[in-house]
C-alpha cells in the first residue's frame, strides 16, 4: 500500500513518528517550505521526500502548494496535515473520488471557539475526509456533538522523541541541583520553552510573589530564552525575587534538561501548555496550566487533576498561587507516586508507538 503524507512544515518534534510511518509503509513525505522559525527535520532519514512552497493568498489564512496533484497521483492513501485553509487539500479531497484514493486528515479538529464561518469551513472539510486523526478526546467529543460520525474520528495524541527520551529517563536521578543553586529546600517550579509573550510567564512571577506574601516560598527555574527575558527579569527584581528565580537559559542537551525537570517538583505553564506537558511528564514532573480549554493546546489532556497536575483559572495569578500551594499541601509526601503517574500517562498515550498502532489499525482496517 502506497502512502503519501503531506504537511505544512517538517516539524522536528515529529521525527520519531515520521520514522515509524516511513518504515511501516511505502511512503512519500511532502513538506511545505516557508519562513517559519520552527526547527525543521533533517531529511536524510526519509526514503522519499519532496518540498513544495507554501504560497499565501493575499493577506488571508488561505494558501496552496503547487504541483500537489501531480505529486500525489500514484498513492493509495493520503494523510493530509495541510489544514482546512489549504486550497490544495480541498482539491485532493475532491479528486480522490476519480482516483480511487482515500484521504485522511491529521488535525487539531475542533477547538470550541470557532465562529460561524470557521465551523462551516471545518464541517465541509472534515466531512469530505475518509477519516480524521485528531490530537485529543476533547476535540473528538466536540466534533461528535457537532454531528460528525464518531467512527471516522481517531484520537492520535501528540508525541516527542520518546525512544531517545526513554533511554535518558532510565539514567536520570536525584542530584540536588536546586538545593545547590538556591541554597534552600523550597519546592521548585520549572518552565521549559521559549520566553515569549504568549507563554504569559509574568503570571508565574506574580504567583510567586503572592505565595511569598502568604509566608510561603517556592523557587523557580526558567529553562529557555526569548524576547520576554528582560521584562521577566525586571519584574523579578521589582518584586525582590532574584534569590528565588534561576534564569538557566536555553539548553539543547536533553540529559541536562532531563536532570532539571526530574529534580523539579512542578512544571507551570500559564499560557497554553502544548508540548511542554509531554516534555515535563516524560521525566516525571507534573504540570499546571489554565482551565479555559477552548484556548488550550490538545496536550492539556495529559493533565489529570491531582494525579499528573492541575488547572487554574486562566489569567488569574491568585488562582495560580492557590493551585500551586494546594498542590504542595496535598502531595507533599507523594512525589514518587506523582512521578510514576506522569510516566504512565506518557507511556500509555503520548508516544509514537501508540500513534503508529492507531494509524495502521485505521488504514489497514
Amino acid at each position: 500500500m502506497k502512502l503519501c503524507l503531506l504537511s505544512i512544515t517538517a516539524s522536528h518534534y515529529r521525527k520519531r513518528i515520521y520514522q515509524l510511518i516511513d518504515s511501516s509503509f511505502d511512503c512519500r513525505f511532502i513538506f511545505g517550505k516557508d519562513n517559519s522559525t520552527v526547527k525543521r527535520l533533517d531529511y536524510s532519514f526519509f526514503k522519499d521526500v519532496k518540498e513544495l512552497p507554501n504560497i499565501k493568498i493575499g493577506n488571508s489564512k488561505w494558501y496552496y502548494q503547487p504541483q500537489i496533484m501531480a505529486s500525489t497521483k500514484k498513492y493509495d492513501i493520503i494523510i493530509d496535515d495541510l489544514g482546512a485553509f489549504c486550497l490544495s487539500s480541498w482539491m485532493l479531497h475532491i479528486i480522490k473520488f476519480f482516483r480511487g484514493q482515500k484521504v485522511y486528515c491529521w488535525d487539531h479538529g475542533w477547538y470550541g471557539r470557532e465562529n460561524f464561518i470557521r465551523k462551516w469551513i471545518k464541517r465541509l472539510y472534515f466531512g469530505l475526509a475518509d477519516g480524521t486523526f485528531i490530537y485529543g478526546n476533547y476535540a473528538r467529543d466536540l466534533m461528535i456533538k457537532n454531528g460528525f460520525n464518531s467512527r471516522k474520528l481517531h484520537v492520535i495524541h501528540n508525541s516527542l522523541d520518546y525512544d531517545h527520551q526513554l533511554e535518558i529517563r532510565k539514567q536520570v536521578k536525584y542530584t540536588g541541583v536546586f538545593e545547590k543553586h538556591f541554597g534552600n529546600l523550597n519546592p521548585v517550579l520549572c518552565f521549559i520553552g521559549r520566553l515569549t509573550p504568549v507563554k504569559k510567564l509574568d503570571q508565574i512571577i506574580d504567583a510567586l510573589s503572592i505565595i511569598k506574601d502568604r509566608g510561603k516560598k517556592c523557587n523557580l527555574v526558567l529553562i529557555g530564552e526569548g524576547s520576554e527575558y528582560k521584562h521577566i527579569l525586571d519584574k523579578v527584581e521589582n518584586l525582590n525575587l532574584l534569590k528565588n528565580v534561576w534564569f538557566y537559559g536555553a539548553c539543547y542537551d536533553e540529559m541536562v534538561n532531563a536532570e532539571l525537570i526530574y529534580n523539579a517538583d512542578l512544571c507551570v505553564a500559564p499560557g497554553n501548555i502544548g508540548l511542554t506537558a509531554m516534555h515535563a511528564m516524560m521525566f516525571g514532573c507534573p504540570c499546571i496550566s489554565h482551565n479555559d480549554f477552548p484556548w488550550q493546546m490538545p496536550e492539556f489532556e495529559a493533565i489529570v487533576p491531582y494525579k499528573t497536575g492541575n488547572f487554574f483559572e486562566r489569567n488569574n495569578a491568585n488562582s495560580l498561587a492557590d493551585v500551586i500551594q494546594e498542590w504542595f499541601e496535598i502531595n507533599n509526601s507523594s512525589r514518587e507516586q506523582i512521578r510514576n503517574n506522569c510516566y504512565k500517562e506518557i507511556d500509555e498515550n503520548w508516544n509514537p508507538h501508540k500513534q503508529i498502532e492507531i494509524i495502521k489499525e485505521v488504514i489497514y482496517g
